[in-house]
């Protein structure tokens, strides 16, 4: 069951304020000597980190953009500790400190939670690399070319050319399908001849077509074979393999040769009819 939050639970105490005041007003000249001491050892100490950071990730190979959202999470990181380090050493009441940073912090996680999710998201996606940039996928409910794989959202460019933003928690949250992610892919169509054309003269009519087509892969081989006996026509199957980026020519080709090669092999491509037949008494 979910904790209700109100705007009053998010307001540090009185006793929490009241805590933080006094040590800022008891701060003393020793104080301000160790706290810049503690300045001068944190530029030192984070400048290493970073510098440490910078190598790691031009060994790495991981996206510009998480390297990118990596820095800014180090770097801030190493600020907030060193923040409280020095403020330690200013004999600020770092508890206290802490718990008003934290409702604060609270307060913004709970107003930003959509832009946090799709930052989660684009985490996500740029780690697990379920595709990239120049690929066909389906994702979010939309298809398309993907143009670019930001922090916040996912761009793709439909077939009919529009340009589509999709958050990366709502991608994330989706079966992803990426159709360009391996090198071949199969083409499947279906057909149907009347039950008048013989079986063996159809299935050879179609394994020629897809033999004689010259982006149909010979290995895999094509293979035909009846799909279905249907009221009026036999159903047939031709699967063929080609390479990815030959898939729409394969299918139209062959999807338009279909009736010419039918119409000169004399098979009749039969649609849904019934035959009456008149007896008399």
């Amino acid at each position: 069951m979910p904790i209700p939050i109100t705007l009053t639970s998010l307001i540090p105490d009185e006793e929490t304020t009241q805590s933080l005041w006094n040590s800022i007003e008891h701060i003393t000249a020793s104080n301000i000597f160790s706290a810049v001491l503690s300045v001068v050892i944190s530029l030192v100490l984070i400048k290493i980190l970073t510098r440490v950071l910078e190598r790691a990730l031009g060994r790495s190979k991981l996206d510009p953009p998480l390297q990118t959202l990596l820095r800014t999470v180090l770097k801030g990181a190493l600020w907030s500790v060193a923040a409280i380090i020095v403020l330690g050493c200013l004999g600020i009441e770092v508890t206290s400190l802490v718990a008003v940073l934290s409702v604060v912090g609270l307060a913004f996680s709970l107003a930003l939670q959509n832009f946090l999710s799709n930052v989660a998201g684009g985490m996500q996606l740029l780690a697990s690399h379920p595709f990239a940039v120049g690929d066909f996928v389906d994702a979010g409910g939309c298809s398309g070319t993907v143009a670019e794989i930001g922090m916040f959202y996912t761009k793709l460019t439909t077939p009919d050319n529009k340009l589509v933003q999709l958050p990366n928690s709502t991608i994330v949250s989706a079966n992803i399908t990426n159709f360009s992610a391996q090198p071949t892919r199969r083409v499947e169509l279906t057909v149907s001849a009347s039950y008048d054309a013989p079986t063996e003269q159809v299935l050879a009519l179609l394994s020629r077509m897809a033999a004689d087509h010259p982006l149909v892969l010979v290995d895999p081989a094509p293979v035909v074979h009846v799909d279905s006996y249907g009221d009026s026509a036999v159903g047939y199957v031709l699967r063929a393999w080609c390479a990815n980026t030959d898939y729409w020519t394969v299918y139209y080709d062959l999807m338009d040769g279909f009736k010419p090669a039918f119409d000169n092999a004399g098979i009749e491509m039969t649609y849904p009819h019934v035959n009456v037949h008149m007896v008399e008494r």
